[in-house]
């Protein structure tokens, strides 16, 4: 088993999904990459200032279309992988970069208006990020415990052509899932061979939701991954295994829908994992699984439904 290192050079970073891209590291089962990660807007040095008036040098040229959406690292070429396998994507560690921002309101999105918080300027965090003690600060003195994690983590489809970053697929992605913090490990399905990893949009912190669009956005100074093959070879969405308990995910631009596809996905693993009659599992899953909104903000939806560690004993 190897280790590898993958830096955000100008052939290893795009803003796109699509099963065109070249790979910028091949790499065998059982192998780790231990990866740096430019914030999803590709800044290459740290804000000056809260907003945009505190942009700085950010990676240039970028391709039109293809590096429209988060700055994301990769693709990483896994050898073996096929259509119908799946891949699983152990999250060994995270370290944060030094700086973040955020931002809320303003503008003209739907549920600004709804929440009443439309027009004008956003209202702009500028977060000074500690890694050892995983606490930001902002520029008006607030403190927030930091629980880091990668917002978009996923492979392309086999559609053609090139596809933007911001909606989730079955294929992994934008889920913006607090949960998926070291210890953790995704499984998705591949639907293109070597699979093409790819992973960007680091997050200092984030609830449940997203709802102002935006997380602590930030780089990442070392993400390590640990990858292999086919441990589940009949999985056709998303489900992740988090310190404390399982989750299933379900991607829909309706919300209910989500949740439907969530709950069914954890009906799945329920009656695989503990040899259970579905109906037995909706009864058991209606006592001890919760669902939570992963985010409302990428166009397609996100719910996952927490089946805790323990919560069904006697098999």
């Amino acid at each position: 088993m190897a280790t590898h290192t993958l830096e955000p050079e100008r052939d290893s970073i795009h803003g796109c999904f699509s099963k065109d891209l070249k790979p910028a590291l091949t790499i065998d089962p059982g192998d780790t990459v231990q990866i740096r990660a430019l914030d999803a807007d590709w800044n290459l040095e740290p804000l000056k200032a809260p907003g945009p008036g505190g942009a700085v040098k950010k990676v240039e040229p970028r391709e039109k279309g293809r590096d429209g959406g988060h700055c994301l690292t990769g693709p990483i070429e896994i050898r073996g992988a096929e259509p119908g396998m799946n891949l699983a994507v152990t999250i060994d560690d995270i370290r944060l970069g030094s700086w973040g921002q955020s931002s809320g309101g303003g503008g003209g999105r739907d549920l600004n208006i709804r929440l009443h918080v439309n027009g004008g300027d956003s209202a702009y965090h500028l977060w000074e990020l500690d890694p050892d003690t995983l606490v930001g600060r902002n520029q008006h003195g607030h403190t927030i415990k930091l629980n880091p994690f990668m917002g978009v983590m996923g492979m392309p489809t086999d559609e053609p052509g090139v596809h933007a970053t911001w909606p989730p697929r079955v294929t992994g992605g934008n889920f913006d899932c607090k949960e998926l913090v070291p210890g953790s490990t995704l499984y998705l399905p591949i639907q293109v061979p070597g699979g093409l990893f790819s992973v960007g949009d680091g997050h200092a912190t984030q609830g449940d939701g997203e709802v102002s669009g935006v997380s602590i956005e930030c780089p990442m100074e070392r993400v390590t991954l640990t990858f292999s093959l086919n441990t589940y070879p009949d999985l056709d969405t998303p489900r992740a295994r988090v310190p404390g308990g399982w989750l299933t995910f379900g991607l829909h631009r309706d919300l209910n829908e989500a949740a439907i596809i969530a709950t069914n996905a954890m009906l799945d693993l329920m009656c695989g994992e503990y040899n259970l009659d579905r109906k037995d599992a909706i009864n058991l899953a209606s006592l001890v699984v919760d669902l939570r909104v992963t985010q409302i903000v990428n166009m397609t939806k996100g719910v996952h439904a927490f089946l805790p560690d323990g919560a069904i004993g006697g098999v």
